[in-house]
């Protein structure tokens, strides 16, 4: 049975979500109101910045709401008001029951993983940084917790072996789009089956990303380190510290290449050449691409070699 011509509230904040609402509205779905991250100050000047969803938003002239609180009575009357049947929900935050159980239709979500692995705030790093050969998109209602509701859709994709989780971003969000379409589609023409997730103790998890976890370990090995690395590209940064002379650097580290070159140098040692930068590790060697120093911009490691000088014992800590 068909249901009622859906009016749609969307929630989301970064670039990956405004893809997604981007499909919406060149699809012509009613948007009646779009949910989204207060401004917050950035930059040195620290001046107001608008999230990305609220910038395509406001070129649209979609209604905005920016609420701090989303249990605020006030917030719920306005949510309340604009008399939506359907929610969706793109990289937002966690709902309280009072919001995903409004709309008749329900609250869906977009979990840019296979569910249910990689519940959790970072699922397109970690797929990369242990090293998985493929991943996906999955769309579900929201329930009490996070990304635990039944499963309506998912389509997966395979992550190649250079894959950086700037590459793969850009990839989910485009089948991502695709699958919200279908799930939509599927809720108007009354044909929603879902699937309850397995349960498992051994699922994996995509932890919020932090300064310890996002550090390089150096005596891992080649694999694990290129994988670390290429899962932290472009955003937010592998990093490390290099110590030169006597000089110890917070330095973060992006496009890299792996070699199983058999050496006998220490794991850290820095191999330093006109032309490329490696560094010795457990069964190979990583060839540094990009770089950047504290206070610098990310560069090349020849446009690093015009001006910076490597000692003889440099090395990577």
């Amino acid at each position: 049975m068909k249901s009622d011509k859906l009016k749609i509230v969307f929630m989301g904040t970064p670039d990956f979500a405004v893809t997604i609402l981007k499909a919406l509205v060149d699809n012509n779905h009613d948007i009646v109101g779009v949910i989204t991250a207060p401004d917050r100050p950035a930059g040195r000047g620290r001046k107001l910045r608008e999230s990305a969803v609220k910038q395509y938003a406001l070129s649209q002239g979609l209604y905005i709401l920016q609420p701090t609180n989303l249990k605020n009575k006030d917030f719920l009357s306005e949510l309340k008001a604009l008399n939506a049947n359907l929610q969706i929900v793109v990289a937002f935050r966690m709902l309280p029951e009072v919001v995903w159980q409004m709309p008749k239709y329900g609250t869906f979500n977009l979990h840019a993983s296979l569910l249910p692995d990689y519940r959790g705030a970072a699922p397109i790093h970690w797929a990369i940084i242990n090293g998985e050969a493929k991943t996906g998109v999955t769309t579900f209602f929201i329930d009490e917790k996070i990304d635990t509701g039944a499963m309506i859709l998912q389509d997966e994709i395979a992550i190649s072996d250079d894959e950086t989780v700037g590459t793969l971003h850009d990839k989910l969000m485009d089948i991502g789009s695709t699958l919200v379409l279908q799930t939509i589609n599927l809720i108007q023409e009354g044909e929603v089956a879902t699937t309850i997730q397995p349960k498992s103790e051994n699922l994996k998890t995509a932890y919020k990303l932090n300064k310890d976890n996002c550090k390089i370990d150096w005596d891992q090995d080649l694999d694990t380190i290129y994988n670390k690395i290429r899962g932290l590209n472009p955003f937010p940064g592998a990093w490390c510290q290099l110590y030169n002379g006597e000089d110890i650097l917070d330095i973060k580290i992006f496009g890299i290449k792996k070699s199983h070159d058999k050496h006998n140098y220490e794991r850290g040692t820095l191999i330093v050449s006109k032309e490329a930068l490696k560094v010795a590790v457990k069964e190979g060697l990583i060839q540094i691409m990009e770089i950047q120093l504290p206070g610098k911009r990310k560069m090349d490691v020849k446009s690093l070699r015009n001006g910076y000088v490597f000692h003889e014992n440099a090395k990577m800590l």
